[in-house]
């Protein structure tokens, strides 16, 4: 069995420490707990590895935010890896910084590289793995806080977060996206 994961972000180091980059850092550490490394590849940085018997591919798309679909879609078809067991981790700007959230399926909630991907795929029957950033900023400076990095009470507990969204996605490789929900969402 194969899985995409793919972890949603920008490219360029001005980018790299962004809340919106943190799909970016999942992907990073869930490469770190399969001790795989990323190659430049088509459409981005690509990792392979395997998991309890799974081969999982880790994607980081070098496409700006708003194009991942093109990098998503290439990869399913390239690799052949059913809807169902494609992942795409983001950040949320709904919800409390540092809630996880899963589903297996849904709208693009106002998110442009969701948004690509459900326009790019034809579908929103895919599961997203969200990573609540939440809304601290003022009327028009949403990109700008976005774009933004991490507050220095968010660093305090980033990195156990990050772990925590890492397990949850390979949990969502062996367990499924039920028992993933179940045993993830919220905490």
């Amino acid at each position: 069995m194969k899985y995409l994961i793919v972890g949603l972000g920008n490219k360029g180091p001005e980018y790299e420490n962004t809340r919106h980059n943190v799909g970016f850092k999942v992907v990073g550490k869930i490469a770190e707990k399969l001790e795989v490394s990323f190659k430049t590849s088509n459409f981005g940085w690509l990792a392979e590895g395997k998991f309890k018997g799974r081969k999982v591919f880790l994607l980081k798309p070098d496409t700006y935010m708003n194009l991942s679909g093109n990098a998503v879609r290439y990869w399913i078809q390239k690799e052949n890896i059913p809807l169902e067991n494609v992942l795409i981790i983001t950040d949320d700007l709904a919800l409390p910084f540092g809630t996880l959230r899963m589903k297996g399926k849904g709208s693009d909630a106002g998110h442009n590289g969701l948004k690509n991907i459900n326009e790019v795929l034809a579908t929103q029957n895919y599961a997203r793995l969200r990573f609540g950033i939440s809304a601290e900023f003022s009327e028009g400076k949403q990109v700008d806080y976005v774009l933004g990095t991490w507050n220095e009470e968010e660093l305090k507990t980033l990195q156990e977060r990050i772990d925590q969204f890492a397990k949850a996605s390979l949990s969502f490789v062996f367990a499924g996206i039920g028992n993933t929900m179940s045993a993830f969402n919220g905490k």
